[in-house]
């Protein structure tokens, strides 16, 4: 029955020239597939895609730090998502910040923006748009890993990992054989994505399929009794501000959530209302419905998701088909 959706990993596979890919879907708590495909590499002699191939999972490591986010306001570090920004970043121009709150810097749509050298300016004022942008969650991660006196990766690890029993997930700062390569240019040799620190600042966030379909479960489940329910509401419920422009996509802590289906959300408009997603830039993908009590995780290693300008047709066309096979 899922024959359609694996035709259509390996096709976008081949034509974004990744090198390997990961497919796991559950339902009811249960794996029902697992298709692995592909190399760790694009070089000969490469590893095999397995159970245990690790995938830099990019942006899609939002979805943690929103986790952290949700914890924080649930155990009143965080008084209210409607704080008002200065309140917790004093070295940021305040003017500047004006009336961005810890709301728009979740919902990206604080309207923030960042140069190379490092200067900050506002592209517009918070809450009338929308913008993907990196400014935000670097004062986010600053701001968890203040407020609790650690790292936010250090955090889950304490109060979430351990309990799932997670030992392919982690922010890595050294090869190893498990971990897959990233395609940057489909002409050079694929490289690791690695980082210099564990503490979250950095892109080095690494899971496998499997965990990674794990990861999405105990959010559908509620916390599993690992993670209070009410953290869970708060990452995955819708959470911006309302738009007069009803083509931008709605988030929760991060996360793209199905509210009324938008023209600019990267869920299709054939998955049913309260589904959420992540995703990020090497093709990683996790997607959780909670109608049909399934989660699927979906991992590439090519550095841009196909499609180039309008790579947004395919992530919708992906959501779209996993909501058709139920």
């Amino acid at each position: 029955m899922f024959q359609k959706l694996i035709s259509y990993i390996e096709e976008i596979k081949e034509r974004n020239h990744s090198s390997g890919a990961a497919l796991v879907i559950m339902k009811n708590n249960k794996v029902i597939l697992e298709h692995y495909s592909g190399y760790h590499s694009n070089t000969k002699n490469s590893r095999r895609i397995d159970e245990t191939s690790q995938f830099n999972v990019a942006s899609a490591r939002k979805s943690y730090l929103g986790l952290v986010v949700a914890y924080a306001l649930y155990e009143g570090k965080i008084n209210s998502l409607d704080d008002l920004a200065v309140q917790y970043f004093r070295d940021i121009d305040q003017e500047l910040l004006g009336k961005t709150t810890i709301r728009h810097l979740v919902t990206h749509s604080h309207g923030l923006h960042q140069q190379e050298d490092g200067t900050i300016f506002r592209e517009f004022e918070p809450g009338t748009n929308w913008a993907y942008r990196g400014i935000n969650i670097i004062m986010m991660t600053q701001l968890v890993n203040r407020l609790y006196g650690k790292s936010f990766p250090k955090f889950l690890e304490d109060r979430v990992f351990k309990s799932m029993g997670f030992n392919e997930t982690a922010w890595q700062t050294e090869q190893n054989e498990k971990l897959v390569q990233v395609v940057d240019d489909p002409g050079e040799t694929a490289s690791y994505k690695i980082g210099l620190t564990k503490n979250g600042m950095e892109s080095n966030l690494h899971s496998s399929a499997r965990e990674f379909a794990q990861w999405g479960n105990l959010h559908l489940n509620n916390g599993m009794q690992i993670v209070p329910k009410q953290v869970i509401e708060l990452a995955t419920q819708v959470q911006n501000p309302s738009y007069k422009n009803k083509d931008l996509p709605q988030n929760g802590l991060f996360w793209f959530v199905q509210g009324t289906p938008a023209k600019q959300s990267e869920l299709g408009e054939r998955v049913p209302k309260g589904s959420y997603q992540i995703l990020g830039v090497t093709g990683p993908t996790l997607l959780v419905i909670p109608e049909y009590n399934v989660v699927v995780a979906k991992m590439y290693n090519k550095h841009y998701n196909y499609g180039g300008s309008n790579y947004l047709h395919y992530l919708r066309e992906f959501s779209n088909l996993v909501a058709d096979a139920f």
